[in-house]
Order: C-alpha cells, then sequence, then structure tokens
C-alpha cells in the first residue's frame, strides 16, 4: 500500500516548541500557512495539528490552513468531551465539503485540563467507552441519514448530518486516528478506529502491538474494515550520519539544562505509551539501528521523546522496517519546522515514495 505521509504544524501559544524559532509571529496565520504551503510545494499530503486546552483551537486553525492551500490536508486532533457527537460531524462534514475532501481527524481519549471546558469525565476506563460511543455515532452521522441513537453518553434522534459526505472508494468518510496504548485504548481502537497511531517504538515493541490489535479485532468481532497502523515520530535528517548524531547528542545537552522545557507540553506523564518510551532507556541509549531513546529521559514526552536519527538514507531505511511490519500512515516531523518541510521534503521523501 502506497504510505501516507504528513507532517505536524504546532498550534502553541508560546514560541520555541521542541527547539524551534522563537519568533514572535511563530502562530500567526502567515508563519503557519507559509508552513502548509511549504508541505505541498515540498511533496507532503499534510500534517496533523494537535489538541489540548491551553493551545489555540486546532478546528479553527485546520479551517484556516485549507483556506489558504490546494491539496493540504489537516490532520485534526479532537476530543469527544469538547465536542459533541452530532455538532463534530456537521462541523467536518462542513470543512471536507469545502475543502474538497481534504479532512483527516485524530481522536484524542489522554489526560487534558477537562474541568476548565467543562468536561467532569476523569476516569480513564469510561473515557474511553465515551470515545468508542463518540468515533462510532459520528461514523453512523457521516455514512447514514436520519440517525437515531441513545447511549450510555450521547444521544440523537432522526440526525442527519449536512452536507452529506461525498464518499470515495478508497474514503467512504474522513478517517479516523486513534493513539494510547493501555487495555482500555487497545480495545477501542481494535473495534472503532480506523488507524492505530504509535509512537517511535523499537520495531519488536510495533511488532507486537499489531499482532495483538489485530486479535482483538478478531476477539472483538470488529465489523470494519481492517485496521490501519500509523507511526508519529521525530526524524532528525542530516546530509551525514555524524552530522545528525552530532546534532541529536547537542539537542538532548540542551534539553537537559532546561529540563525539557518546550519538549513536553502535554500531560504525558501517566500515560501508558508514554511509560512505555521512558522505560525504552533501561533498554539503551540506541535501538535497533537508530532509534535514539535519549531524549525522554531529559523531559521529551509523545514524538518528541524517542527520535529516529541519521542520513536521510538510514531514516528512509528504518522506516521502510516499519512498513515492512504493516506501518502504512507516518507523522514525521523535526525543528526548525519550515527548514525541515522542505529539507525532508528533498531528502526523505523521494525515498519512502520509491
Amino acid at each position: 500500500m502506497k504510505p501516507t505521509l504528513l507532517w505536524y504544524i504546532p498550534n502553541e501559544v508560546h514560541a520555541g516548541h521542541r527547539g524551534d524559532a522563537g519568533a514572535a509571529d511563530h502562530n500567526s496565520l502567515e508563519t503557519l500557512a507559509g508552513q502548509a504551503r511549504a508541505l505541498e510545494d515540498s511533496g507532503w499530503q499534510g500534517a496533523l495539528i494537535g489538541a489540548g486546552w491551553g493551545r489555540p483551537d486546532t478546528f479553527t486553525l485546520s479551517a484556516a490552513l485549507t483556506v489558504c492551500t490546494k491539496t493540504f490536508e489537516p490532520l485534526m486532533a479532537i476530543r469527544p468531551g469538547y465536542w459533541q457527537p452530532a455538532h463534530f460531524a456537521t462541523s467536518a462534514a462542513t470543512l471536507d465539503h469545502l475543502s474538497g475532501g481534504r479532512v483527516r481527524v485524530n481522536i484524542v481519549s489522554g489526560v487534558d485540563n477537562l474541568a476548565a471546558y467543562g468536561d467532569t469525565e476523569a476516569s480513564s476506563a469510561q473515557r474511553y467507552r465515551r470515545t468508542r460511543e463518540f468515533m462510532r455515532l459520528v461514523r453512523r452521522l457521516w455514512t447514514e441519514e436520519n440517525v437515531t441513537f441513545e447511549g450510555e453518553y450521547f444521544k440523537v434522534t432522526n440526525s442527519t448530518a449536512q452536507p452529506r459526505i461525498h464518499a470515495r472508494p478508497d474514503r467512504p468518510h474522513p478517517p479516523l486516528y486513534f493513539g494510547g496504548a493501555s487495555e482500555a485504548a487497545e480495545r477501542t481502537a481494535a473495534t472503532d478506529a480506523d488507524i492505530q497511531l504509535f509512537w517511535g517504538e523499537p520495531l519488536d515493541g510495533v511488532r507486537e502491538r499489531i499482532d495483538r490489535l489485530k486479535a482483538l479485532s478478531r476477539e472483538l468481532d470488529r465489523d470494519l474494515p481492517p485496521l490501519e497502523f500509523g507511526l508519529r515520530v521525530t526524524t532528525l535528517v542530516r546530509d551525514t550520519s555524524a552530522q545528525a548524531w552530532a546534532n541529536a547528542e547537542e539537542r538532548v545537552v540542551k534539553m537537559a539544562k532546561a529540563n525539557g522545557a518546550g519538549w513536553n507540553g502535554h500531560q504525558f506523564e501517566a500515560a501508558a505509551g508514554q511509560q512505555r518510551l521512558v522505560a525504552l532507556q533501561s533498554r539503551g541509549d540506541v535501538l535497533d539501528s537508530n532509534l535514539y531513546t535519549a531524549p525522554a529521559n531529559f523531559g521529551g514526552g509523545g514524538a518528541g521523546a524517542t527520535w529516529l536519527v541519521g542520513s536521510a538514507a538510514e531514516v528512509a531505511a528504518s522506516l521502510r522496517k516499519y512498513q515492512e511490519l504493516g506501518i502504512t500512515h507516518f507523522i514525521l516531523s523535526d525543528t526548525p519546522y519550515l527548514t525541515e518541510i522542505k529539507r525532508q521534503g528533498e531528502q526523505l521523501l523521494p525515498l519512502l515514495r520509491g
């Protein structure tokens, strides 16, 4: 299967995210639209735009960027506790219609400042049950008409999301991405997600999780097309391996001095996926051929916790190994964002497509 190749656009209030340039206009429309247009020009399909209370609104930014571009596909991170399913289904369908079918959705259930936006569902198990209900109902609202549903968390009567999603053979509706490593999260993905995202774990860990999720899909009688898999990881690419590793080690020294400031903007500490990344340190600073685990020990969270480091050929070879395991969606990034969009678009993307 031809891989889906996405990047990451930071929607942050404060400058300097993960070592990016600290310019005052870092989150202006001009700056972020410039990144989106550079992604188009460099051959990327689109970018993940993260969500969390205290950050600019993801949906608003995604809509703005589609207006400023022609092919850019926003992978919008959204939270079920922030949206009602019918409201979100209609909003996303509208943006999908206006953008010519470019919307992708990343459903997030992890820890956030829930009370700040009126959410009261602090229990992890309950949040994941709600997420399953949310995804199933949104999908029905996109693909069925006059939906009546009464669940544990949501209820609609005679509901039809307008405008209607224009189904394509390879895309009946905007794809629903999902992440999480806990048992509850994996059961949610196995039954109701379209794509399960993994952080940058070693190949053996990803292989084991793919096998488990496939088995869970069979055990739980998944009634959707087969679950697909994606990888969200930092890719530190330089002209030579020596240059890449020198830069990686220099960054970790800076992270240690700053106690990881700017490298972990989420409440990851209690998440099962983040715990897995931190635990990798016990196996060594470098796993497989070039997966650098040291950043997690100095404040790196999520995609900032482990990095694939090397020349374009070395990083591409590592990503192809994940592809051989069944990964078909890649969300990559490095900083400075604009510089690396162009560098990796020129050096790395042709190797992944070839």
